[in-house]
């Protein structure tokens, strides 16, 4: 049975998460989440256009603005840990050879669209006034695959939590808007099918998103979507280890003291670690699946445990400009790689 495949997945997943979420002091922390991720779960699968994980940082933030918020009593789970466990449990889903499916005129819409996102970031983010990891995490999120991306990165640049937050609420509230939007704007420009598979995947953020707007358009244009997404998100491996390496850069140019071991992302070869194993399919299918509903699951209890640690009157206070600077990053990732497509073809 695939639940006796448990101590196998943590085995690969400890070494490289560590042990520190399964402290004695954590447990009281994990459990609050565990049970609001529980409840997150279950409205989720009512709700599949929100999906858990919003789910569980809507309750997190719900629980400690309104039923904890003059109590000193607030539970912390360490979030990065089980973050990082999900990331790497989340590998078992992905296989390899969807990369190899697309053409080169896809794999090139891909980095394009990346490239945008993140030289927006930087450039709108200076104008703007989002500076720093707020503005790394922004473009990331839009450049890859939204809070997962956003997951990711952040032990990397070691956000804190309400940096985490506002990204996250501010690519899930844009992403919201582009499912609306997509299907209708492609069927006014007439798009194709694969063009619209194209579109849909390398310009909206989060996984669920995309294939909601795709199978809106048609089930051709679903399917392709998926595949152009899956391998979009393959790229945060590469970017995953250049960030890494500019942190270290960063700090050593500040005489920090850093190194790469301490900054390398050690999860993120989990991840691809088990990516291998999903493709060569040398783990059984149903092992591979309840493994990667395992990271689902936990991404849940992670997000839950941001949510439990945001002020909701900062988030507000501070909240516009990154939904402004998301909202550039976002239109400018749509024009590009809709541009991009009506000149080169597909």
């Amino acid at each position: 049975m695939p639940i006796l495949l448990i101590p196998i997945a943590l085995l690969i997943t400890l070494p490289i998460t560590g042990l520190a979420f399964y402290k004695r002091e954590n447990l009281p922390g994990l459990a609050l989440c565990g049970v609001l991720a529980v409840l997150a779960w279950f409205l989720g699968s009512l709700l599949p256009l929100v999906g858990g994980p919003i789910l569980g940082i809507l309750l997190g933030i719900t629980l400690a603005n309104l039923v904890l918020p003059h109590t000193s009593w607030n539970p912390k789970a360490p979030s990065k840990k089980v973050l990082q466990t999900a990331i790497v449990l989340l590998g078992f889903q992905m296989n390899l050879r969807t990369v190899l499916e697309l053409s080169g005129q896809a794999l090139a819409l891909i980095l394009l669209t990346i490239a945008t996102a993140l030289t927006t970031a930087y450039f709108a983010g200076k104008f703007i006034g989002v500076r720093g990891r707020e503005q790394t995490l922004i473009g990331v999120g839009t450049a890859i695959c939204g809070g997962s991306a956003i997951a990711a990165v952040s032990p990397i640049l070691d956000a804190k939590e309400n940096e985490m937050v506002s990204a996250i609420s501010t690519v899930f509230l844009l992403d919201l808007i582009a499912v609306l939007l997509f299907p209708m704007l492609g069927h006014l420009f007439g798009m194709t099918d694969l063009q619209f598979g194209a579109w849909a995947g390398s310009a909206i953020n989060d996984t669920s998103s995309v294939i909601a707007a795709g199978f809106a358009y048609s089930e051709t244009a679903g399917g392709f979507a998926m595949i152009v997404k899956l391998s979009r998100t393959l790229m945060i491996i590469p970017l995953c280890i250049l960030l890494s390496l500019w942190q270290t850069r960063k700090a050593k140019n500040t005489n920090a003291g850093f190194r790469l071991h301490k900054t390398f992302p050690w999860f993120v070869l989990g991840f691809l670690l088990a990516s291998l194993l999903r493709t060569t399919e040398i783990i059984p299918s149903e092992a591979t699946a309840f493994w990667g509903a395992m990271g689902r699951f936990l991404l849940v209890i992670a997000m839950v445990g941001i949510g439990l640690s945001c002020n909701i009157r900062d988030l507000i206070r501070h909240g516009k400009k990154p939904i402004l600077l998301g909202a550039c990053c976002s239109m400018a990732v749509a024009s590009v790689a809709f541009g991009a497509l009506r000149l080169f073809g597909f």
